[in-house]
């Protein structure tokens, strides 16, 4: 298999963290932009030893800043891999799961930076950021990312791990067929689709 040439649809990531994988799949068809920009930063190796920066419980996880790389001496939160991508924003959803870009104040601004949605819904994001891609294993590793205790950051949120969460690796391999995986709430409840 050569994934740079093979289609997108049919590609998903792995993300290797300190608490476990977290499994990917990608919609290159609402946002072709957004899944190209990060399968060519995975592929480079762009993510690997970063970290989870932000997490806000009930909320959503975010990583993808190289600030969090381990000798780094920017700010987490600020950084990004040199060029932007234009927003593609569409009817997906941000769900629990939902694999969103984070960006600045400007809609053009995504760079390297993705969110995993933890709310059962988050719907003031919907339109406002691009969703490309979905959680398809690893809920019980999402909820482990947003139990961790956090502190409050520079910003007065309080969403900084006091640990490290790291991303060792994100491996781009071809899609496996599974049954979806049962996406239970934070605390263990089903997920009823309420707001969040």
């Amino acid at each position: 298999m050569d994934p740079a040439t093979q289609d997108p649809a049919t590609l998903e990531a792995r993300i290797v963290t300190d608490l476990g994988d977290l499994v990917v799949a990608f919609r290159p068809d609402k946002a072709p932009g957004h899944v190209q920009n990060f399968l060519r930063l995975a592929r480079e190796g762009f993510y690997d030893g970063l970290a989870f920066h932000r997490v806000v419980r009930n909320f959503m996880i975010q990583g993808g800043c190289p600030n969090t790389r381990e000798g780094s001496g920017g700010t987490p939160g600020t950084g990004g891999p040199g060029w932007r991508v234009n927003a593609e924003f569409n009817d997906l959803p941000h769900v629990r799961g939902a694999l969103s870009m984070a960006r600045s104040a400007d809609p053009n601004s995504a760079g390297s930076q993705f969110f995993i949605v933890h709310a059962a819904k988050v719907t003031s994001l919907d339109g406002k950021y691009t969703v490309f891609g979905g959680l398809v294993e690893g809920h019980d590793v999402l909820d482990a990312i947003g139990a961790v205790e956090c502190t409050f950051g520079g910003g007065g949120e309080r969403s900084k791990p006091v640990r490290r969460l790291g991303i060792r690796q994100v491996e781009i391999r071809p899609a496996k067929v599974r049954t979806p995986e049962p996406t239970n709430g934070p605390g263990g409840e089903p997920d009823d689709g309420g707001d969040a």
